[in-house]
């Protein structure tokens, strides 16, 4: 089952520095069929303008991945830990029993992200942040996992998370192919960063969204110079 989410229906909030899009239903936008998936419960397409950003605010129990389109974000948070991320990198806040944080975009550009709330699977874990490069040669033609809950995956360099769940990215140039395997019964949500693909058949283009569950293979296949990000979550 592959259930297509095209940008321009998603959820959207704009102010005078934010232009955001909601895959999911988040804060005034409610949708009853789109409450998450699975434990992915938030995906935000964020626009954030030059000089601006959120200003502290507290977060608890939840798994926040920010994946960096374009421009940078510099993260700030009350357990002391500052840090700026640029394009096609990572940074993953476990909330855990408590933390409150910013997030500036201090360029002199707009910096457009994915943020993805993953339910924790350790409530009252002890907060935390992290952030990691991930050079687009080493995940050009193929899925690499980002941001994962399995030890073998931190291993490999992964960003922690605490939950049995893997986010991947992968740039393709046009007429290339990534796969993944799931195993059954897991949730899957693919979203565009750029570019166009077919997902087992399916069209996406940039900043589409599509939710898909018991597909025994997922194969993507890049229409042109293209940018996944995949989350694999119970």
């Amino acid at each position: 089952m592959i259930d297509k989410l095209p940008f321009q229906e998603l959820g959207r909030f704009q102010n005078d520095w934010l232009n955001a899009r909601y895959h999911f239903s988040f804060s005034h936008y409610h949708r009853a069929d789109r409450q998450g998936w699975g434990k992915i419960l938030v995906w935000n397409d964020d626009e954030i303008a030059p000089q601006s950003g959120f200003a502290p605010h507290p977060h608890r129990d939840m798994e926040i991945i920010t994946y960096v389109r374009s421009g940078a974000i510099t993260h700030e948070d009350n357990l002391g830990n500052r840090g700026r991320t640029g394009a096609g990198d990572v940074q993953v806040m476990s909330a855990g029993t408590g933390i409150r944080h910013a997030e500036y975009n201090r360029e002199n550009e707009e910096t457009q992200l994915f943020q993805i709330w993953i339910e924790t699977a350790k409530p009252g874990a002890t907060p935390g942040w992290s952030a990691a490069r991930f050079p687009q040669a080493e995940r050009d033609g193929a899925l690499k996992t980002l941001a994962s809950g399995y030890a073998e995956d931190q291993a490999a360099g992964a960003l922690k998370i605490n939950q049995d769940a893997r986010v991947l990215g992968a740039t393709l140039s046009a007429g290339a192919q990534a796969a993944y395997a799931p195993s059954p019964g897991r949730h899957q949500y693919v979203a565009l960063a750029r570019g166009s693909a077919l997902v087992n058949g399916v069209r996406l283009d940039a900043r589409d969204g599509a939710a898909i569950k018991d597909e025994a293979d997922i194969r993507i296949e890049a229409l042109d110079e293209a940018e996944v990000v995949l989350v694999d979550s119970p």
